[in-house]
C-alpha cells in the first residue's frame, strides 16, 4: 500500500544544520555520522574542529581527514527534492558566467571518441571527459617505493585520492589490489581517501601555481 508523505516531514534528515538549505554534496564526519553541505562544512572547519552539531573535537589538526563524501545521502536528497539537481547546476554555470569563464560541464567534446551511443542508439556523452582538469605532479620520497617514469597526470577534478591509489599500485606495487599499503600526502600532511582532487586542491593548494603536487608512501604499519 502506498503512502504519502509531505517533505518537509523529512526536512530534519536531509537539511544542512549550518545554512539551512537541502544538502548539497552531501559530507559526513566521520566520527559523529553527521551530515553537512561540503562547502559549508569545510568553511566550518578554516576555524574550528568540532562538529557543528554536536561539538565533538573531530580531529585536533587535521578534521578534514575525518570528513567523506556521502553518495548515499546525495542521491537521497536528490531525488526527493524536485530540481535540486538542476537549480545548482544552473548556479554552477552562473557563477563561472561571473567571473569571464565557462562552465567545465559546457566545454565543447575534444573530438567524436567522446561521444558513444547506448542499445537505443541514442548519443551517451562521458561526462567526466568535461570535468573539470587538475593537473598533478606526484613524487616518491621513499625509496622503498619506485618512483613513476611519467610524475605528471592530468585528471578529472572529482577524481579521489583513493582513485590516485590504485593508480599508484598498478604503476608501482603490480596490481591495484595493494592501494591500500599507499599513502598520498599533500604539504606532509596525509590525505583521506574520499577527498576529491578539486577539495584537495581548494584547502591544501590554495593561491598556489598548478601543478598540485602530492607525495606518496608506504604505509607503515605501527
Amino acid at each position: 500500500m502506498e503512502r504519502r508523505i509531505k517533505l518537509r516531514t523529512l526536512n530534519e534528515h536531509i537539511v544542512c544544520a549550518i545554512c539551512s538549505g537541502y544538502l548539497v554534496d552531501a559530507t559526513t564526519v566521520t566520527e559523529c555520522l553527521h551530515t553537512f553541505c561540503k562547502s559549508c562544512l569545510v568553511k566550518h572547519l578554516e576555524e574550528r574542529n568540532t562538529c557543528p552539531t554536536c561539538d565533538i573535537v573531530i580531529h585536533q589538526s587535521h578534521p578534514l581527514n575525518y570528513i567523506s563524501f556521502d553518495r548515499t545521502m546525495q542521491d537521497i536528497v536528490c531525488k526527493l527534492v524536485p530540481n535540486l539537481q538542476e537549480d545548482e547546476l544552473k548556479r554552477e554555470r552562473e557563477f563561472y558566467r561571473a567571473r569571464g569563464e565557462v562552465c567545465p560541464k559546457d566545454l565543447p567534446q575534444a573530438n567524436e571518441g567522446d561521444t558513444q551511443q547506448d542499445d537505443k542508439g541514442v548519443n551517451d556523452t562521458d561526462y567526466h571527459r568535461l570535468d573539470e582538469q587538475v593537473n598533478i605532479c606526484l613524487e616518491c620520497k621513499y625509496p622503498t617505493l619506485a618512483p613513476l617514469k611519467r610524475r605528471f597526470i592530468r585528471c578529472s577534478a572529482q577524481a579521489t585520492i583513493t582513485h590516485l591509489k590504485k593508480f599508484l599500485a598498478m604503476k608501482v606495487l603490480e596490481g591495484a589490489r595493494n592501494y591500500r599499503e599507499i599513502d598520498i600526502m599533500c604539504n606532509d600532511e596525509m590525505l583521506g581517501k574520499d577527498h576529491t582532487l578539486k577539495f584537495v586542491q581548494v584547502t591544501r593548494w590554495r593561491f598556489r601555481s598548478p601543478p598540485l603536487k602530492l607525495s606518496y608512501r608506504p604505509r607503515i604499519d605501527i
